[in-house]
């Protein structure tokens, strides 16, 4: 079944290296956000996350509180 597009968002971060990406997998999975990706190879290293729960402003606050850069991708 594919995702609702309104469930799906998108974040210009500034999670680079392997380090990063695993840290923010303890957060997702603390917060049980079962697909997200990040794209490390993009200029703006695109965290994308399907979620039906979660709200733009509650990622931005998960992703900052643990140091680091997010705004939504516009």
């Amino acid at each position: 079944m594919e995702p609702d597009f309104k469930d799906i968002l998108l974040f210009k971060t500034n999670i680079q290296t392997a380090e990063d990406k695993s840290l923010i997998a303890k957060v997702m999975e603390k917060h049980n956000v079962k697909q997200w990706t990040i794209d490390q190879q993009d200029v703006d290293c695109v965290l994308r996350i399907v979620s039906p729960a979660l709200k733009l402003e509650e990622v931005i606050h998960l992703v900052s509180k643990n140091g680091y850069q997010c705004e939504e991708l516009i």
